[in-house]
């Protein structure tokens, strides 16, 4: 006699959470990386409260659009899109007004934004293009930090292009490891992204030029050795801790 065991359901609470919580963990380092830099750089404000709610409810409001456009059954995907829209248009429209500055960067948002919708029509939203443009779309949170705070927006495009060189590497670094493990090209662009930006960064800060110099022996060694996912989260976690406390205090 077989005995078969029935799957355990989910609590109904985990399933809602599912539901309205996108399966991305790695993300939220690409998203929340930037912004507290930013903000550490720049100095607090009061305006980087809604800045941050409407940063957090964008990124999940525009998840749902690009699933939206993906599956092309935006019915399925309804609840989110109200709740998402409902929290983040509001603050926007708070920052917008108090800091109409900031209007300067939605055609680029938008533009990086529409590349992401193009591959998600395709259904290649996991393409390095559209990998790449999350990268660059987040990055672009720390002038708008300095702009919200009353700073010059040149303080910030040196810290900006530091967390991009560290992000559009991970996004490379990542794919060698998981989905593109054992393909050339991938291994070479990533050593290489990382090994530039080491080489860049000797005349700005020596420790993050040393810290990008680990991140180069990271991507060349650690791709032989297949960590898990979990293995991958955890050490990037570290790295954008790493990079919290150095970028703000280093590159000015």
């Amino acid at each position: 006699m077989v005995v078969t065991v029935a799957p355990t359901a989910r609590p109904p609470s985990r399933r809602r959470a599912r539901r309205y919580l996108p399966p991305q963990h790695g993300a939220w380092a690409m998203l929340l990386l930037p912004y507290a830099v930013g903000v550490a750089g720049a100095g607090p404000v009061w305006l980087d409260v809604p800045l941050l709610v409407a940063w957090v409810g964008g990124y999940l409001l525009s998840y749902y659009v690009l699933l939206a456009i993906k599956t092309r059954r935006p019915e399925r995907v309804a609840g989110p899109l109200r709740l998402y829209a409902a929290l983040c248009l509001p603050a926007a429209t708070l920052v917008a007004v108090r800091a109409p500055a900031v209007w300067a960067f939605a055609p680029p948002i938008g533009a990086l934004l529409a590349v992401n919708a193009r591959y998600a029509r395709r259904h290649a939203d996991r393409a390095l293009p559209a990998g790449l443009a999350s990268a660059a779309s987040s990055c672009l949170i720390v002038p708008v930090t300095a702009t919200v705070a009353g700073q010059p927006v040149e303080r910030s495009v040196l810290p900006g292009l530091v967390l991009l060189a560290y992000l559009a590497g991970s996004v490379l670094y990542v794919k060698t490891v998981i989905r593109e493990r054992g393909d050339r090209r991938y291994l070479v662009a990533s050593v290489s992204v990382h090994a530039l930006a080491a080489a860049a960064l000797v005349p700005v800060s020596w420790p993050l030029a040393a810290l990008f110099g680990w991140f180069t022996i990271r991507a060349a060694w650690l791709p032989a050795r297949a960590p898990t996912p979990k293995q991958v989260g955890l050490t990037e976690v570290v790295h954008s801790l790493l990079l919290l406390v150095m970028v703000p205090v280093l590159v000015r």
